[in-house]
């Protein structure tokens, strides 16, 4: 079901990119595509994800992926940013396959969310805001765990620099057919001083250790 709703996802993606005339590159093909006011001037912009290459065999295999910002000028696309760092790979979803999950615009801040794993499952969303020169990472939601083991949500507003962290320790009873929540670990702390953009997303792993219970949060592009 999830690989044939990623097809119908590139199909009505590329009939989108076809009709606002996108300049796409040479080899590349289009995963999706939205439209939105990112920098409040009141005429949205194109942001588009893209496989580096536009073989089914290469991407399945795994491709890089490159994310482009488009602004209108003269009533023809043109490219304004654009990132290889702010997307994982097509294959980097672990035994899940592609990680890709979507792009959205609301209210100025393009999301970009990605999920994957096997046993160990694992999501997370980026959140970015125009300052007016770069694309600034404002907040990162994760969640992640495995099932009859424990359960890891992060909520990190980088602007504030205000993190909560929650870990639900979990066992399973009748062969995993019910599960329960015996224990729960709550942290709200702070760190301030990460700057990350769109460009250098992924540029180096960044850990952070909760001063309570000494867990470790990675603010990586995947998490496999």
């Amino acid at each position: 079901m999830k690989l044939f709703s990623f097809f119908i996802i590139i199909f009505l993606s590329i009939i989108d990119c076809f009709s606002q005339n996108i300049p796409v590159p040479r080899n590349y093909s289009v995963i999706e595509s939205v439209l939105g006011d990112l920098d409040k001037d009141g005429v949205d912009e194109l942001v588009v994800a893209y496989n580096t290459k536009s073989n089914e065999d290469e991407i399945r295999e795994g491709v890089p992926r490159e994310l482009i910002i488009y602004k209108k000028l003269n009533n023809k696309w043109t490219i304004w940013q654009k990132s290889m760092q702010a997307l994982s790979g097509s294959s980097d979803g672990g035994p899940m396959g592609d990680p890709f999950g979507q792009i959205s615009i609301e209210k100025g801040i393009l999301k970009i969310y990605h999920e994957g794993g096997g046993s160990w499952k694992w999501n997370h969303t980026d959140k970015y805001r125009f300052d007016g020169k770069n694309f600034r990472l404002i907040g990162y939601e994760s969640y992640s765990g495995m099932l009859c083991e424990h359960w890891e949500g992060v909520d990190f507003n980088l602007v504030t620099g205000k993190i909560n962290f929650t870990k639900e320790f979990e066992r399973c009873t009748n062969e995993g057919q019910n599960q329960e929540i015996y224990k729960r670990e709550n942290e709200t702390f702070f760190k301030k001083g990460i700057v990350i953009t769109l460009q250098n997303r992924s540029a180096k792993d960044i850990v952070i250790v909760s001063p309570k219970y000494r867990h470790e949060i990675y603010l990586a592009t995947t998490l496999d």
